[in-house]
């Protein structure tokens, strides 16, 4: 019988259905980009990964030097995914048994990742956010009334909104057509995201949603990309270096956060794996 090499995970949860689905193709060599655009649009979730690896995944002792990996939203190669890097870590720890591996991004960025108990412990890098201006169009599609901070980050080019209450985050209900049309550009860069964020009156440090029409979908359930700004923005409010984050979508999700140096983020999750099948070969056309 054929190994599987086409998985679907749910990531940033302990419960199947909750978190955030991604897609994860094992290939021995990375498809056309065009050939993976199609797989990851057809599988339409909030990412595909494509890891380049053993499509066998035989046990083994010692990890590759690195696992190379690229990521794609239904729309387009995304440079740097939290969930479907963790849903990739989750096939391979099970699969081979290592505890540790090593991510190599489409855009030369390196990923260690190790198991911590029932958790995944990803080390991603820390971006920082510069001053930016949100839209009075955007804030109207978003329904934000009362913005309390602003910023945007080069690196991800996703515009950060703080908010004043985790109540009225949840209960957010933006207009994407509307908010498409608002601006598709801050600071002179293409605009690939708005996150929007509230310091917690729970369990929680900080919570937040995000939402990309420019570049994936309406709202992605879980995303931790944006901790790599949203992270150190909270570390500095709060006063604190190790953080648990919500996320308030509609299947919600949560990790844990923590600044390990001035350019090292510790980012630890659980996973699901719900489904793995094979991809049939595939004429081209």
């Amino acid at each position: 019988m054929d190994m599987p090499d086409l998985w679907i995970v749910d990531s940033f949860t302990n419960r199947a259905f909750r978190g955030n689905p991604a897609g994860v193709h094992l290939v021995t060599e990375f498809l056309e980009a065009s050939r993976m655009q199609q797989i990851a649009s057809e599988l339409n979730l909030s990412e595909t990964a494509f890891v380049c690896g053993d499509p066998n995944l035989e046990p083994r002792e010692s990890p590759p030097d690195a696992y190379r990996i690229r990521y794609f939203s239904p729309k387009q190669e995304i440079p740097l995914c939290g969930h479907a890097t963790l849903a990739s870590a989750k096939v391979l720890f099970e699969r081979t048994g290592l505890r540790q591996l090593t991510f190599q991004t489409g855009s030369e960025i390196q990923l260690d990742v190790c198991r911590r108990g029932d958790q995944i412990e990803m080390q991603f890098p820390i971006y920082d956010l510069v001053d930016a201006q949100a839209p009075e169009s955007l804030l109207t599609a978003l329904g934000v009334t009362e913005v309390l901070e602003v910023g945007f980050n080069v690196e991800t080019k996703i515009l950060m909104i703080e908010i004043e209450s985790s109540e009225t985050l949840r209960a957010l209900s933006p207009d994407f057509s509307a908010l498409l049309q608002s601006c598709d550009s801050i600071n002179g860069l293409p605009l690939h995201g708005v996150s929007v964020t509230a310091r917690a009156q729970d369990e929680y440090d900080f919570h937040s949603r995000f939402f990309w029409p420019w570049s994936g979908g309406s709202e992605d359930p879980v995303t931790g990309g944006t901790h790599t700004f949203l992270a150190k923005y909270w570390a500095h409010k709060l006063d604190k270096r190790a953080m648990r984050s919500f996320q308030a979508s509609a299947r919600t999700g949560h990790m844990e956060v923590e600044l390990k140096s001035s350019d090292t983020l510790l980012i630890r999750g659980q996973a699901v794996v719900i489904l793995d099948a094979r991809l049939r070969p595939l004429a081209r056309h």
